[in-house]
This record gives structure tokens, sequence and C-alpha cells, in this order.
């Protein structure tokens, strides 16, 4: 594994040039100034500011004498993915300086140590640039999504450097929220009573502290002499009380238990945990060059997924906690680090798609932050639910505050003369289907893993609640069947009768439900869920050039306002048709007619492809994904901006679904292996499937050289198909 490390031999120019790294938390981007210093940025999963932005924590530079990073120099930078570290050795070829960083995998800190045969000096500077109060304007209200229409201006406060001894100290506190702001507007008031605010008085920030470093100023601390090593640690914390003092006492506490803990000690343990997350699964393809650029893709995508994804909060989209300073081209204007397109909401037709893939994977503990957010806002959604539409169940839109609002410009800051059910934005106003695919997403969850504590704590409750919503919001139509109007067919058509994501999940969901073990489910609830599925329309379907494909809705009403193809949702992430299952030519023919093609972003063309059997068309789009970065960063992963940012975390994670369903497809009981594979391309896999299955083998020169299920009883569920 270690030839996909990512290494390079000379600095970087600025932070495009930066590597990530990060323990499922706290992120980092690092990098070396030519002739210059280390830096890196701190990035958090729940540093949410007191206008719902995700912002960093601060940067630090590392500053060496004799510096090794003189122009003409020796330099290696390598970024050790079985280690889950960055090695910099660096300088004179006779006695280089080494450099470590990694982010505790056990605890929240950043461990960094230098090294030589000759003695050096080392100082750390906290660099901060949220320093005042100030307004954010123009295109910079782009990363405050939700805001920009504000009544009142958007600003940003200042951190707050603590004065230490042979300390670093600094926090940032959230002295204001928009959180009751945004529920008085939509008309969600009276919840302030039952819940508390996520954002007043948040409170995130750092202290950098070395056993052999003292003071020089509050935010930069020297060696007190040379050595031959040096070593700090960078503490991190987020918390939320009534005073700033309690967010000092328990940073502390974490710097105590950091420092009692003992360098090689943490050390060991933290290799110890990247070790086992690599011996869960892997997927290293061979063969060509364009095989070798989907390996690394994958493997690269899958380790930033590892960094960020074991945090309070989901996985950003548009980002991840791996942003840096940008410069948008149309304007020509360069922002700092806290900048993001689309901001703090999470959009959940993009959020998912860094999810899917963790089950294949066997990154469970990964996906468990995503449910955890759609658990927390389900008592918020319920009520918000009798409060606009007088009944039961609930519902999450398509854009959403991690605590279930809609973002307010969404919503719209007008009100007068509409109801409080009114959606301003009408790209979201009816979508609602995100549901079903959580819903789907925790069955495949359950499916694979048996966890009958998630089922009864988590999936149940919710697939209650949103399965009541569809039930009781829509009207019948004269036969009785559900009528779903008015409606919207994802976001690219804003009215629609009858979308087909709509009754597909619907489909998908009910069935998959009814299966579930008949000591958790009541008679009672698998009654309700085969009256409702027995009420559902036929997905829709129309003509084309005289043969019957899927369509997006039984009608479709206005004009076309994106790029989704929406009847390629029966597909996926709701496979009623794909290899193996009935109407698979028409299925084909869909997707053959589709209006949209790419591979890029949110679009999952490869994917549908893969799950369709159509190896040569998932390989092409693929291998186009995963050779497709963002021109202006250096890190081979960090894909973008696309229709989101850098790195596009739903790009990558495309990539990981499509590579997967190309080998392995989960179709009931049944193991489809190689179902999209091309016969050119050699594969060396463990993956894992329903049942707490592992399928690992190699395919080599066309032939399958090896093949272990475990347990062995499910190999003979194990359907083998041609590699085309």
């Amino acid at each position: 594994m270690d030839r996909y490390n990512v290494t390079w031999n000379t600095p970087s120019k600025d932070s495009s040039g930066s590597m990530p790294i990060g323990n499922g938390d706290i992120g980092l981007n690092v990098w070396v100034e030519e002739g210059g210093d280390l830096l890196f940025y701190l990035g958090k999963t729940d540093a949410w500011n007191e206008n719902g932005r995700l912002l960093k924590l601060g940067r630090v530079r590392v500053s060496l004498s004799p510096n090794p990073f003189k122009r003409g120099l020796s330099f290696l930078q390598t970024l050790k993915l079985r280690q889950g570290e960055i090695e910099i050795v660096a300088g004179q070829k006779s006695s280089p300086v080494t450099l470590r960083l990694w982010v505790d995998a056990h605890h929240p800190v950043v461990r960094v140590e230098a090294e030589s045969a000759r003695k050096f000096d080392l100082a750390v500077s906290l660099e901060l640039w949220r320093t005042e109060e100030r307004r954010l304007t123009g295109k910079e209200l782009f990363s405050a999504y939700g805001l920009a229409n504000s009544p009142h201006p958007v600003i940003e406060t200042p951190d707050t450097i603590l004065p230490a001894q042979d300390r670093i100290v600094w926090f940032h506190r959230n002295r204001t929220s928009i959180w009751r702001e945004t529920l008085a507007l939509q008309g969600m008031e009276g919840w302030c009573a039952h819940a508390t605010d996520p954002l007043l008085n948040r409170t995130f920030g750092g202290l950098i502290q070395g056993s052999r470093l003292v003071s020089r100023s509050q935010t930069t601390l020297v060696s007190s002499e040379p050595y031959v090593r040096h070593r700090f640690v960078v503490c991190l914390l987020t918390n939320q009380s009534d005073a700033q003092y309690r967010w000092f006492r328990e940073i502390e506490k974490v710097a105590s238990l950091v420092e009692s803990a003992g360098w090689e000690t943490a050390q060991a343990a933290h290799r110890q945990w990247w070790e086992e997350f690599w011996e869960r699964s892997w997927l290293r393809v061979s063969g060509s060059k364009d095989a070798e650029t989907v390996s690394q893709g994958y493997l690269l995508q899958r380790f930033i997924n590892a960094c960020a994804g074991r945090g309070a909060y989901p996985i950003k989209f548009n980002g991840s906690i791996f942003t840096v300073e940008c410069r948008e081209e149309e304007e020509g204007q360069q922002y700092d680090a806290d900048y993001r397109r689309w901001g703090g909401p999470y959009w959940f037709q993009n959020t998912r798609l860094v999810y899917w893939p963790m089950l294949a994977s066997g990154d469970f503990d990964l996906v468990r932050p995503l449910f955890a957010m759609f658990l927390h806002a389900m008592p918020f959604s319920a009520e918000r639910t009798k409060v606009y539409f007088g009944h039961e169940g609930i519902f999450f839109p398509e854009t959403m505050y991690f605590w279930g609002a809609y973002a307010n410009d969404n919503y719209g800051w007008n009100r007068e003369g509409k109801p409080v059910s009114h959606v301003e934005n009408t790209y979201i106003r009816w979508y609602w289907s995100g549901g079903l695919e959580l819903l789907a997403l925790m069955l495949d969850y359950y499916a694979y893993t048996g966890d009958k504590t998630f089922l009864t704590t988590a999936l149940l409750p919710l697939a209650e609640g949103i399965i009541r919503f569809f039930d009781e919001h829509y009207p019948r139509d004269r036969s009785g069947k559900i009528r779903f109007e008015p409606a919207a067919a994802l976001e690219t058509w804003h009215e629609a009768v009858n979308p087909l994501p709509e009754i597909a999940g619907l489909r998908f969901v009910l069935d998959g439900l009814a299966r579930l073990p008949a000591e958790s489910v009541s008679e009672a609830q698998r009654a309700a869920w085969r009256r409702l599925r027995e009420m559902l329309p036929g997905l829709p379907t129309r003509t084309a050039d005289g043969e019957t494909i899927l369509a997006a809705a039984e009608q479709l009403i206005g004009e076309k306002r994106n790029s989704e193809n929406v009847e390629l949702y029966a597909v996926f992430p709701y496979p009623l048709y794909g290899v193996g299952k009935p109407d698979l030519d028409m299925a084909r023919l869909t997707f053959e007619k589709r209006l949209e093609k790419g591979s890029f972003g949110w679009r999952q063309d490869d994917v549908q492809a893969a799950f369709l059997g159509l190896a040569a068309v998932a390989r092409e789009y693929v291998a186009q994904r995963f050779a497709t970065k963002h021109p202006g960063s250096r890190f081979p992963a960090f894909w973008g901006p696309n229709m989101d940012w850098i790195p596009d975390q739903d790009h990558g994670g495309n990539g990981l679904m499509a590579l997967q369903t190309m080998l392995l497809q989960a179709d009931g009981g049944r193991i489809l292996l190689f179902p999209a594979w091309p016969k050119e391309w050699d594969v060396e896999f463990r993956l894992h499937a329903p049942q707490n299955t592992l399928v690992e083998g190699v395919y080599r020169s066309g032939a399958l050289e090896s093949l272990k299920v475990t347990p062995p009883e499910r190999a003979k569920d194990v359907v083998r198909c041609e590699p085309q």
C-alpha cells in the first residue's frame, strides 16, 4: 500500500499546495513554503460560528533555525497513509531535519516533532485573521449561505487570545446566534422553549505547548535553547457553556491528559488505529494507467473521509474541513480559509454521496454522525410538520442547518401574506424525498451490520415519522392511489405530479421495512406499510423513439431548471432495476436516453452505469472522475469545485461508490461479483456485504485467482458475473 503514499520533492507556493491529515474530527492542511516555514491550518467538524458557518480554528507556523527549507537544499514531504502521518525530511543531506505531524486518532490533539543529528532552534506561532469585527459583503456572503438577504448586517466576530505563560491559548466564542431569529422567521419560535440554542456560547479554540518551549509573545513560543529534538502539541476543544472559563478549564484537562499519555504510547495506539482502518477493506486496481489513477483516487478519497468522518457532525460536502484561501475567478477576489461556496447548511442531495460507499468499505463508524444529525433534528421536524401542515410525521428539507431548520434565504425573509408553510425557493419548496433515501441508507446499514440497537433506536423511529408524513400529507385520487401533488421532481422540475423519486423511494423503503425481523416490528406497523405500499401509483414512464422508458414524473409542469436525471433514481439510489432484475433492457435504454451526461460532482452516471452492468461506460466515467482534480490544488484528491467547492466530497464519494458497484453488488440475499467489471483491469479486493459478510479476492489477467467469503456459508450466495 505504501506505493500510494503521496510524495513531493519540492516545497509548495502556498496553501494550494497543502496535504490533508486528520483524526476524524480535526483536520490539517499542511504545506512547506519554499525558503520559508512549515504551516498548517486547523479545521474541526464542530467549529460552527454564530452565523452557522463552519470555520477554521487558525493557522500554525513552525520556523526552524538553521532553516532546512532554504532554496537549494534537499526536500521530501510524504503523506504516509498506513501510519496516518506526514513526514518531511529537509536540509543538508549530511544532517537533515525530519519532521512528523499527526492528529492523534484517540485524542483531540495535533502532535508535531522535529529531530536532527545537529542541534537547532524551533519557534511555533499562531496566526489568526479574525482579529476584529468585520461585515461580510458581496460574494463572500455566499459562505454565509442563507443570510445574503438578511435585514441586518452579517458580522464576523474576532477570536480571543488569552494571556498564558509558556503556552498559546485562544478561542472563538459565539456571543450571538442566528438560531432564535431563524426559528421566529420560520414560524417555529415556540420551539425555543423546548431546545437549547446550538450556536450561542459555542466556544472553540486551542492550546499550544511544548516541554522546552517558552513564550516570546502571546502568539509565539520558542525553544529555550537548541536541541536535537523538539516536540509540541496543539490541543483543540469545542464546548458550549454559560461562561468562557469553563472552556479554559476543559482544555487544560485535555492538555494534561495528552501530556500524561506519553508520546511513544500515543503514537503506537494512533498507528494501530490506522492499521486496523486499512485492514477493514481494500480495493486496488492495476493493469493500465487509468486503473492506477482510479486506484489512487479511491484510496485517497477514503483516507480523506476517515480524516473528517468521526466528528460530531457529518462531513461537509463543500470542502469538508480542508478548505484553504481561495480566489473566486469571476471577481478576482481573495477570501480567507473560512470561505466555502454554499456555506454552512447541508444539502442532502450532495451529502448522501459521501456516505453510501462507507457500507461496502466497512467504515460504519464514519456513517453514524450522519444518522445522529437527523435523529437529533427529528423532534424539531415533527413539531414543524404539525405547525406547517396540521398533521403528524416528519420531513427534512433538502437544504437545512444541522439542527433541522431551512436556510433563511431559502425559506424567504418576506413573509407578508404567505402561510407559514410557504417556502420561497422553488428548487426545494416541495423537495422532501431525501428522507426516503436516508431510510434506504439506514436499511442497508442494518442489513450490513445486523445492529439491533440501531434498528430500534434509530431506523424505526425515523421510518415511523418519515413514512407517516408521506402517508398523511398527500391526497388520494379516485382509484384510491396517492397523488403526489403539489410536488417536485428533485431540483430539476419544480412542479410535477407523481414524481419518480417519491414513488420509487417509498416502494423501495416499504419493501425493505417489510423484510425486517418479526420480533422488531409490530403487526400494526406491518399492516400500515402494506396498506401504503398498495396505494402507491406505478412508476411513471414515457415513450422515446417508440420504446417505453422510465420518466421523471407522470406530469412535468414548467421549465427544466437543473440537470439531474430524475428517472434514473429507480436505478440508484433506489435499485429497483439492475443486473439480474426484470426489465434491465428498459432501464438501460432509459440510461441511454438520459438528457444530462457527465462524471463530475454530484452527477452519478458512473454509479448508475455500474448498477446496470454497463462496464465500458462505468470504466470510462470512473476513470475520468478520478483523473479530474482541481487544477489549482497540488494534492491529487482535492477535487472540484464542480458545482460545489474544494475539495468536492460528493465528486470523490461518487467515485468510491461507482468502483465498488462495478466490482460487487448486493441484491437481496445474493452477492453479485464483477457485475460491471472491465476484464482489462486487475484487482485485489476486500469488501463488505450484507449479513456481516466479507468478500476477498484477487482477479488477474482475466482469471479469478482467489476468492474467500466470510462466513464460509455465505459463499453459496455469491453469483459470479463475467468481466466485460
